[in-house]
């Protein structure tokens, strides 16, 4: 009853928080590409226009799309991420738009659990071609009828997609519809590769740092010059969640008695391996054999 909608509320709302505690940053930086980013989405974050976030995997789309929501005037209600890749053709218009049966409802959708919020559409490349125009009938209609039902229900919610794919390649290939981009991609968000943005990648490693030091409850451990030198002159082809990855695996893989400290050789083979590849690697900036 009662008490039981108080107790998810405040679980959803401690949920938020953590997310918000452990998240703003991973737009961390302050590259001239990373602050055009976060004045655009604080600039539409109060207009309920429709933002197409493009980029490469691994560089923060969800995360943008979140501070979107955090900055507009439905941070109060629900953010609902579709992830267009996980449906199929046939599970994506139960997903989306519910179940009813026999005039019943069985299921809700997606669509209506994120009413008067954001939905997040992730990978939108990836969505069936006959949902793609159902969901272009919604975005015209704000409104739409369940999986086996008659009546329409109508919905107020604020769309955020993403893309790590050339939509323009993909509506050339007759596997998008032009229609749709142009109805989901009202304001532009090309969030860059990290390693076109290396000068974040101090603030981002030392971001990291320090969060893996909380989450265990030990100093954030100092980093050695020539390991930071190492970690700015790798490729990043994952992005800023790579080098999550990459900061939380030396924690992990660290000896007990040289947390204190992180050194190059702590660091996993992958950022090591290739000093002689793309771009020269560490060498060429460190100006002298590693």
């Amino acid at each position: 009853g009662e008490r039981a909608t108080e107790t998810e509320r405040l679980r959803q709302e401690v949920a938020s928080l953590r997310q918000v505690a452990g998240r703003e940053t991973d737009l961390t930086g302050q590259s001239n590409a990373i602050n055009g980013v976060r004045a655009t989405l604080k600039r539409v974050a109060g207009t309920g226009s429709r933002v197409l976030i493009s980029g490469p995997a691994g560089v923060g789309k969800e995360i943008a799309a979140r501070l979107l929501h955090e900055w507009s005037q439905r941070t109060a209600a629900p953010f609902v991420i579709v992830s267009a890749a996980r449906m199929t053709p046939d599970s994506v218009e139960a997903e989306l738009f519910g179940v009813e049966e026999a005039g019943d409802l069985v299921r809700t959708g997606l669509l209506e659990q994120a009413h008067g919020g954001t939905l997040f559409l992730d990978e939108i490349a990836d969505m069936p071609v006959a949902t793609q125009a159902r969901i272009l009938r919604v975005l015209t209609e704000q409104q739409f009828t369940r999986v086996g039902g008659q009546r329409m229900v109508k919905v107020d919610v604020r769309v955020v997609s993403a893309t790590s794919r050339d939509l323009m390649d993909e509506i050339a290939e007759g596997r998008f519809r032009e229609d749709l981009y142009y109805r989901l991609n009202v304001v532009p968000v090309v969030i860059p590769a990290l390693s076109d943005r290396r000068e974040d990648i101090p603030a981002l490693v030392e971001h990291f740092v320090a969060h893996y030091a909380a989450s265990r409850r030990i100093p954030t451990p100092e980093l050695a010059a020539d390991a930071l030198v190492a970690l700015q002159s790798y490729d990043w082809p994952g992005n800023v969640r790579q080098l999550r990855n990459v900061i939380e695996r030396t924690f992990i893989l660290a000896p007990g008695d040289r947390i204190g400290r992180i050194d190059l050789d702590m660091l996993p083979a992958e950022v090591l391996g290739d000093t002689g590849g793309g771009g020269g690697g560490a060498n060429a900036i460190m100006g002298a054999p590693l």
